[in-house]
């Protein structure tokens, strides 16, 4: 008898768990959100206030995609969740019932305690309500401040800048992101945020926002008053797990869950942002906010919900971005500082916009990790390598078979090895993989 599994939230957790138990099981599937009617990529909110994209162009599903597909979806708040009863209730009165409930909430902008936050034009960015605010917020505006120096900060600055809106980015470390990227890295990407006529402000915090109802500064650590009609919060996200308080379900700063996925209730999981895992996976943090483990975690729900009960799995971790023109990509473990028995290789092109960097162990010279900026690596290589734990000069030796880049662009990989044969006193040579191509497939 086909059992009921209401889903809560309609992000990339939330709608591939849905997908992938359609696809195993006859269940009856419903997903409530109160954010949109369709799923979306929350990934494309940007292009959507730059002008690249509309709403429409963001959901890779077409509307009848669920009809047809016999998933239900419900736009609407879920209040409470009624544990004993197996049901939850909705903003509009209503009630569902459910067999299992998966909670896949994500996450919610953290919002500090600064004076003036409340003040009109200041926000953060996180979903489509922030996108359509934003748009207010900044209309006919001319100068912006960023608080917080991660990823939705540089997309934000990148957005203001599309409309001609001055940037000031206000960034508590000595570098950009110099708490996730190693030093050379970290410089980088600040000195090509700063070409972007960004006024980047390294070790350097909001203390103040200033305005009557809007608006009108901000004063930082060091007493200077910056004039702005903008103020986007950007200083990280946290679980959203508001939905799970007053119940039995078992969290701390996320839903805690095992290796499955279960909560401490039976028959009620949680994936995705809102996840804290009581056991992460080896060489994984606790709660990881990353589109693609969402994507991994929403499958591997999907399976045991559908009675092949299976462990939670993501292999070596990934994960890239864009900083304005350039690309990265970041595998396994490279960490700001390193390890006590690691050491890394690290290349850097001489126009300043391309680099390469591989970490690995003292002791055995095995390969833990790779950063790559302004040039594209190969993701199956690197994960294949990196479970291998393949030696150092072996990967350099085989550079070629990294590269991802498309075939009439400029290759490194004769650079790279010449400056690691130098910098190693080594005299590796490079092997070439033969390429295929129209004349020859």
């Amino acid at each position: 008898m086909p059992q009921h599994i209401v889903i809560i939230g309609n992000g990339i957790s939330g709608i591939t768990c849905a997908r992938n138990v359609r696809k195993q099981s006859n269940d009856d599937i419903t997903v409530i959100s109160s954010e949109t009617e369709h799923f979306y990529s929350r990934t494309a909110l940007m292009y959507i206030y730059m002008g690249h994209m509309k709403y429409e162009h963001t959901k890779p599903y077409e509307d009848w995609f669920w009809q047809k597909n016999r998933i239900q979806l419900v736009k609407d708040y879920v209040t409470s969740i009624n544990v004993n009863g197996k049901n939850v209730l909705l903003q509009n009165g209503a009630s569902i019932n459910y067999d299992k409930l998966v909670i896949a909430t994500g996450s919610v902008s953290n919002k500090p305690n600064f004076t003036g936050i409340n003040l009109i034009g200041v926000q953060s960015l996180y979903g489509m309500p922030d996108i359509e605010l934003m748009n207010e917020n900044t209309r006919g505006i001319e100068k912006g401040v960023i608080v917080g120096g991660g990823l939705i900060g540089i997309e934000m600055a990148e957005m203001l800048l599309s409309r001609n809106i001055h940037v000031t980015f206000l960034v508590r470390e000595n570098f950009y992101w110099d708490n996730i990227l190693p030093k050379e890295e970290a410089t980088l990407v600040s000195n090509h945020i700063k070409e972007h006529h960004v006024d980047l402000r390294t070790a350097t915090e909001l203390k103040e926002i200033k305005g009557a109802r809007k608006v009108k500064s901000i004063i930082t650590n060091e007493g200077e008053e910056i004039a702005c009609e903008f103020v986007g919060i950007t200083v990280g996200v946290s679980p959203n797990i508001s939905i799970i308080k007053n119940t039995e379900i078992e969290a701390d700063k996320g839903v805690l869950v095992n290796e499955f996925f279960e909560t401490n209730i039976p028959d009620i999981y949680a994936i995705g942002d809102c996840v804290q895992h009581r056991n992460p996976p080896p060489g994984r943090k606790a709660i990881e906010q990353i589109w693609y483990t969402g994507r991994i975690q929403g499958e591997t729900l999907a399976a045991t919900l559908c009675s092949k009960k299976t462990a939670y799995n993501p292999g070596p971790f990934f994960n890239s971005a864009k900083f304005f023109d350039i690309e990265y990509q970041t595998y396994g473990k490279v960490n700001p500082q390193q390890g006590e028995n690691e050491t890394s290789f690290y290349w850097e092109h001489k126009n300043g916009r391309i680099c390469f960097r591989a970490v690995y162990r003292k002791d055995n010279e095995a390969i833990i990790g790779f950063n790559a900026l302004g040039t594209r690596l190969r993701h199956a290589v690197c994960d294949k390598w990196l479970q291998e734990k393949r030696k150092i000069d072996d990967v350099m030796s085989n550079l070629d078979q990294l590269n991802f880049d498309p075939e009439f662009c400029d290759h490194y990989e004769k650079e790279i090895l010449s400056a690691y044969n130098k910098q190693t006193m080594k005299n590796i040579k490079g092997k070439k993989r033969r390429k295929l191509s129209l004349f020859n497939w």
